[in-house]
């Protein structure tokens, strides 16, 4: 762990090729999630491409509005290779995104036959410091999640 991004890393049994069709589906998230925070995707659409936005629906006991959305842009999208996104919102209902500097990144590795490597990482070195002051600090839960997270991507992946 530095002081601007944690990961996690584990082995999957299933090719890089399966576990980035789980990734690429939204519709998955919220079982991969580990804090329970990620409800479901409000778009229903597949990830096909860098600067593609989706939505999901959120809830965390400590938010204003307990449920809130995120509106995630695709950052990074290399099949079966890599896939990141920046959570942001539409904070003034303008349609404009608002991106708080926190990424959520997954490569994956091919490790022999039908077996990947996956490495989660969690980056928020572009949150401002007032930002991660009013969050309480970053990240925001613990670096046990990303294990959490790791684990549920590996049942969904080898189904």
């Amino acid at each position: 762990m530095t002081h601007e991004s944690i990961q996690s890393v584990t082995r999957i049994e299933a090719s890089p090729e399966t576990v980035f069709a789980v990734l690429a589906d939204p519709g998955s998230h919220a079982a991969i999630d580990g804090t329970g925070w990620v409800r479901e995707s409000l778009d229903g659409k597949r990830l096909t491409e860098t600067g593609q936005v989706f939505r999901i629906a959120m809830y965390h006991d400590n938010h204003p509005d307990g449920h809130y959305e995120m509106a995630n842009q695709v950052r990074v999208f290399d099949p079966p290779h890599a896939l990141a996104w920046e959570p942001g919102q539409d904070a003034a209902g303008d349609g404009e995104l608002q991106f708080g500097g926190w990424t959520w990144r997954y490569d994956l590795k091919p490790v022999g036959q039908d077996e990947t490597e996956v490495t989660l990482t969690y980056d928020w070195s572009r949150v401002p410091s007032v930002m991660q002051e009013e969050f309480g600090g970053f990240p925001p839960f613990p670096a046990s999640h990303l294990d959490n997270s790791l684990k549920h991507l590996a049942s969904l992946a080898t189904r």
